[in-house]
């Protein structure tokens, strides 16, 4: 049974237009995600393709005039409002993308040590402490005190020492610098290998390839393919979807080929593929229909043309 299934997720926002006229956008739509127990399932995509609102979905933080169909499924059970509460901090661990997170009024020392579950606060929090690099005086800090890199550790901190079945990490490594982020990101797999799920949001492929089991590409609030990270190799041939293989080969280190036009806006979504007007690919058919997310050489994809 997987830790974390998101099945056909959307998300939609009422909105008022001019003259008091109400208009429905949906940010996110018939998104697919799984996650299992000991596996990493990094999540890439451009800005505004529903990364961060999918974690928000699953701890239950959106905003009151959200509207939610689909189903978040955490070890089998719908998460509702109230299991939500429940497990949010203890069972579903977030590390947030803004340092902004860290409460102003509490101490470093304190944030971390309010995370622990089932053993000592102190030493487990000492242990992480040290491990990236933050000096025992840094836990009478304030967060104001810290510089970016120092509170970005100490928020990788809170999560690290929670033990959650499901951690969440949103953005979790801008402003580390090389052997910091070694660490972190070996400390996350360190994670998943001794039982926890993980869904590690990053623009940062490189950085998702070398921890991840699998990656799930986001493209205007849907998921577009997921693949195991190995097929992320060459020049994308292994890749199902066209914008996977369009991103991958839009790298700096790959053939930095940008790709044409722009990813559409929840409010003006074409009827068909979302990616259609970006495509080479592009058909008739493409056009007219929405594709569904298919099973595909190991994978998923939503694409009608992929082989």
């Amino acid at each position: 049974m997987p830790i974390l299934e998101v099945k056909d997720l959307s998300i939609s926002f009422k909105q008022y237009t001019s003259f008091w006229k109400e208009k429905t956008i949906k940010a996110i739509s018939s998104l697919n995600v799984m996650v299992e127990e000991g596996e990493i399932v990094a999540v890439v995509g451009a800005s505004g393709s529903g990364k961060s609102l999918l974690a928000h979905a699953i701890l239950g933080i959106l905003p009151s005039k959200a509207s939610i169909d689909g189903g978040i499924l955490f070890q089998g059970k719908e998460l509702t409002p109230e299991l939500q509460k429940t497990l949010r901090g203890r069972e579903i661990s977030l590390v947030p993308q803004s340092v902004n997170s860290l409460d102003p009024l509490m101490k470093i020392g304190s944030q971390v040590r309010n995370s622990v579950n089932n053993r000592d606060a102190f030493t487990a929090q000492r242990e992480i402490f040290k491990r990236y690099q933050l000096k025992t005086e840094v836990e009478k800090k304030y967060p104001f005190e810290l510089s970016g890199g120092m509170a970005r550790r100490a928020l990788l901190s809170t999560a690290m020492v929670s033990q959650a079945k499901l951690i969440i990490a949103d953005e979790p490594t801008p402003g580390l610098d090389a052997d910091v982020l070694e660490k972190a990101l070996n400390h996350i797999r360190e994670l998943a290998d001794t039982g926890s799920a993980v869904l590690f949001i990053t623009h940062d492929i490189e950085s998702a390839l070398k921890i991840a089991d699998k990656i799930a590409v986001f493209y205007a609030g849907t998921t577009v393919e997921i693949a195991p990270v190995e097929n992320f190799k060459g020049k994308g041939e292994k890749l199902r979807h066209p914008y996977s293989k369009a991103l991958w080969r839009a790298l700096p280190q790959n053939d930095f080929i940008p790709i044409p036009g722009t990813q559409p806006i929840p409010s003006n979504l074409p009827e068909g593929c979302l990616f259609a007007t970006r495509c080479e690919w592009t058909t008739p058919d493409c056009r007219a229909v929405r594709p569904v997310m298919r099973e595909l050489r190991n994978g998923m994809v939503r694409c009608i043309h992929a082989t």
